[in-house]
């Protein structure tokens, strides 16, 4: 009688072996791994990857890690290349050919002509005395010794090791090169990724009323001015127009609970004095973070104790930051 096993076991299982396999590829690495990063963070040309299969996409998502994180990169089919996309390889590219057993037949007719070339070869494979390992300038050991399924047939812990690999050769050259948020946000400039990068303060708070009171206003007063700019919120300024506190709604709220009778007072009486501001030039990704961390829906803009607008948690939340 066959026996139905649980889904999660056997997920449970690929994902152990997985990490498994990830984990003996750390102890894998060794000077190579270092030539081959110094030899892309010195090279002229393009870092050029082939595979074919599941490799082949493995391949196509390391040329887009490369390229988002500051290194030109390009992918080839290793079965078209020998069809014209040959041409595509220029003086001083790197090739990096990815390849479970290394001895693919696509994989023995390209190694002799990508040698004609003259660009240096680094092979990922699992297998160290293969046919590209052999033939290869550098070799980063791929090694999977079985994969997830349990026919061993499916690319699956060796395509896992061979895009973690990538990754660490990618995040190797972005933090040699000294790649920062603004290099990330120029190749990252679409949706909100993009936005978190980019976006200030400074873009989104003039399209906001500005509302202010004098520290003398009637809490009538100020209670009109918050309601007429739907920010939930108004600055109190002194006669020179610098910063003195805020009234939120909340403000209003303490007020009524803690006075049976308001009405005479005045904005100073019921203001959070110095309140938190951001500035124009900060990003408004961090403007969300002090709002997350205070519990508030909104921030005064301010420059030198000077208002010059506020920024309101919905404002974020039309921008997808949220």
């Amino acid at each position: 009688m066959k026996v139905i096993k649980n889904p999660q076991t056997i997920g449970r299982s690929v994902l152990l072996a997985e990490a498994n396999a990830i984990r003996n590829a750390i102890d894998l690495l060794d000077e190579q791994f270092d030539a081959t990063v110094e030899l892309l963070l010195t090279t002229s040309g393009r870092l050029v990857v082939t595979g074919v299969g599941k490799s082949a996409l493995i391949g196509q998502k390391i040329v887009a890690t490369m390229n988002s994180t500051g290194t030109p990169a390009l992918f080839m089919h290793a079965a078209d290349a020998i069809h014209g996309d040959l041409g595509m390889i220029q003086e001083n590219d790197v090739v990096l050919i990815i390849s479970k057993s290394g001895n693919t037949a696509e994989i023995k007719v390209l190694l002799p002509l990508l040698k004609r070339t003259r660009v240096r070869l680094v092979a990922l494979v699992s297998t160290r005395d293969s046919y590209l390992a052999q033939h290869a300038d550098y070799v980063l050991h791929a090694y999977a010794e079985h994969e997830a399924d349990p026919l061993n047939l499916a690319p699956t812990t060796s395509t896992t090791v061979a895009l973690a690999l990538g990754d660490a050769l990618a995040v190797s050259l972005l933090e040699l090169r000294g790649f920062t948020r603004q290099d990330f946000a120029r190749y990252h400039p679409g949706g909100t990724l993009g936005k978190k990068l980019y976006l200030k303060v400074a873009d989104i708070f003039p399209h906001n009323q500005c509302p202010k009171v004098l520290p003398d206003t009637p809490v009538r007063d100020v209670i009109f001015t918050i309601s007429a700019n739907r920010l939930g919120a108004t600055a109190v300024v002194d006669e020179a127009g610098l910063l003195k506190g805020i009234v939120t709604d909340g403000d209003i709220r303490r007020m009524a609970y803690e006075h049976d009778s308001f009405w005479k007072l005045c904005a100073e009486d019921v203001m959070t004095p110095t309140p938190v501001c951001v500035t124009p030039d900060e990003y408004a990704v961090a403007a969300l973070q002090v709002m997350q961390e205070r519990n508030i829906t909104q921030l005064i803009v301010a420059e030198a104790d000077r208002v010059q607008g506020f920024i309101h948690l919905h404002d974020l939340l039309r921008e997808g930051l949220v």
